[in-house]
């Protein structure tokens, strides 16, 4: 069963180029973030008919997250976290498919630093850590795939230097991601790649892309249930060259 986890940057401006990948990879599930898209106006009738049943929590222009199932209809668990009433970014979706749950994250990025952007992304990931817990307890396979904007270790990132003062590289925002793995949670691509040296986003800036000069913050994060499966990690990586890509890289785990 391979799962993936991809940031579009944008459903209907990089459809074709997701509607390729799941035709040439046909991966098991999906998670994807950043749809910048409503809820109405969400393109799901092309996923049906590239054979994918979907679950998906849009916002107009911004954030928006998505479960795709292969040959199978997601059902729903919970939409948004808990702890913040005031909170309507749509950053968070979980779903259950063939017994294994899996939550589609989209964590804010938080710059500036420091700011309220950065408070909001610190108390996202406290209610995350709450969440993920909660899922812990109920002894089953999940997985937790997104965009953390988080780049937990110097060797995630092609120069530390650059990033120093990016909200993606505080120790606060690297200690929350640690407290996540300290509850039990394993890092499916840190497994596969321990050495570290793995992007997953490359910037359309500076020719990022072209230099290599890319960093890790796609993760898949495995339940011990989860984790007694796992085969394999990787990036498919080579869907970030094409024409019109995503700043993002599919990024995957394969479990038994």
């Amino acid at each position: 069963m391979k799962i993936v986890s991809f940031n579009i940057n944008g459903i209907k401006a990089r459809m074709p180029r997701l509607l390729e990948y799941l035709d040439e990879q046909k991966p098991d599930i999906v998670c994807l973030q950043e749809l910048k898209s409503s809820d109405d106006s969400f393109p799901a009738d092309d996923i049906r008919a590239a054979g994918y049943g979907l679950v998906w929590h849009g916002q107009k222009s911004w954030n928006g997250v998505a479960v795709l199932a292969r040959g199978a209809d997601p059902v729903e668990r919970q939409r948004g976290l808990a702890g913040d009433p005031d909170d309507e970014h749509s950053r968070y979706l979980e779903a259950e498919v063939d017994g294994l749950i899996v939550a589609s994250i989209y964590l804010p990025n938080g710059n500036p630093v420091p700011g309220p952007k950065f408070d909001y992304k610190l108390r996202w990931i406290e209610r995350l850590e709450d969440r993920a817990r909660e899922l812990l307890a109920e002894e089953r396979p999940v997985v937790l795939a997104g965009d953390y904007n988080v780049i937990p270790n110097d060797d995630d990132v092609y120069s530390v230097k650059s990033m120093a003062d990016d909200a993606l590289m505080q120790p606060q925002s690297r200690q929350g991601y640690r407290r996540l793995l300290a509850q039990g949670w394993t890092d499916s691509l840190r497994t596969r790649f321990p050495a570290g040296g793995v992007w997953t986003f490359w910037d359309y800036q500076r020719g990022a892309w072209q230099r290599d000069a890319g960093f890790r913050i796609d993760h898949l994060l495995l339940s011990p249930q989860a984790a007694d499966r796992f085969v394999d990690a990787g990036v498919d990586k080579e869907y970030r060259g094409q024409e019109k890509a995503s700043d993002h890289a599919p990024t995957w785990v394969r479990l038994r």
